[in-house]
């Protein structure tokens, strides 16, 4: 599966389509860590595939590469073989990191390693979903912009505050790509591609993958605000918004209501309504989902998870914790130091 040389067009293949082919195919490895996220590199795989088919030449080829060159299982079950170890790479070659469960676990001393080795010889590298994390823990994001898949976003952000981290689906910064995983990983390969052969060749290739919404680097992650809560009401989603931006330091209720030009009991309504809480309510759920993240995601100590959820005291912390997720934030994280 590992050589990228299906070149025969299908029914449909635009023949206008014309393309100056490059002396030879552009050779991606994609380097898979332990419980790597199977959409995350399989969409960026048959992007490459399906550029190659629609323009009826081998414009691209790629590798699979892990630690040890062994069979690696990616997170929904399925092991795949592999072409070879971490081996030195062509110097235009590109290197994609692919993540997924776990990083850290998954991210050995071998692979970061490795990464600072190609990164020296000036080779393009990209992490796909959480693989941002490896290449930022290698130091290859330094000074740059990056993206990560929005569940790992507060903990990324406390432990490498140095690198400008979007909430971009894709981020493109010199020789560094990250995607924030998903779909995300057809936006960056599209970008690519209509970089490398035009934005016709792109064109195509999203109307093969029945994707209809080509993103840039300007588009953000997540749903909007009244998508997710299933509610279009434009100040209860301007309260939300301030909310989400202000964990650290909670703004109160009575503020955010003089903010949006209501009563603090209008607002109590607004809230009790459409999302059946308080406002004061949904943004603990707010904090504390955070605070989660950051328990699971981080080896912060419990005072600075704590601190940076906008708990001052950590014994108020543990009771809205427990009261909340059943369990206090010290049991949460031996439970996860036991898994690991």
């Amino acid at each position: 599966m590992s050589k990228g040389n299906e070149t025969d067009g299908p029914e449909g293949r635009a023949e206008e389509l014309t393309l100056t082919l490059p002396p030879k195919p552009r050779h991606f490895v994609f380097a898979l860590l332990d419980e790597f996220t199977l959409m995350s590199f399989a969409s960026a795989v048959d992007a490459l595939r399906i550029a190659n088919r629609m323009a009826g030449a081998q414009l691209y080829s790629w590798e699979l590469a892990a630690d040890g060159g062994r069979t690696v299982t990616c997170s929904a079950g399925t092991s795949f073989v592999v072409d070879r170890d971490l081996d030195e790479i062509g110097r235009d070659d590109t290197l994609l990191l692919v993540g997924g469960i776990d990083v850290a676990r998954a991210s050995t001393k071998r692979i970061i390693g490795w990464l600072r080795r190609e990164s020296r010889r000036g080779i393009v590298i990209g992490g796909l979903c959480t693989a941002s994390w490896t290449m930022a823990v290698a130091g290859l994001l330094d000074g740059k912009r990056a993206t990560i898949h929005w569940e790992n976003h507060d903990s990324f952000a406390e432990e490498f505050p140095d690198i400008e981290l979007t909430k971009s689906v894709f981020t493109v910064d010199g020789k560094r790509l990250t995607t924030a995983g998903g779909t995300a990983s057809i936006d960056l390969m599209l970008h690519l591609i209509a970089k490398d052969h035009g934005e016709g060749l792109a064109a195509l290739v999203a109307d093969q993958m029945i994707y209809s919404s080509i993103r840039t680097d300007q588009d953000t992650q997540r749903l909007s605000i009244p998508t997710r809560i299933g509610v279009r009401h434009p100040r209860l989603s301007q309260v939300i918004r301030e909310m989400e931006q202000n964990i650290e330091e909670p703004i109160s209720p009575s503020i955010l209501a003089r903010q949006v030009g209501m009563s603090t009991r209008q607002l109590e309504r607004l809230f009790r309504r459409y999302l059946n809480r308080s406002p004061k309510r949904y943004y603990m759920e707010l904090r504390l989902g955070k605070a989660r993240n950051l328990l699971m995601q981080t080896d912060m100590s419990i005072i600075n998870v704590a601190l940076a959820c906008g708990f001052t005291s950590p014994s108020h912390f543990s009771k809205c914790y427990r009261a909340h997720y059943g369990t206090t934030p010290y049991r949460e994280r031996g439970t996860q130091a036991a898994k690991g």
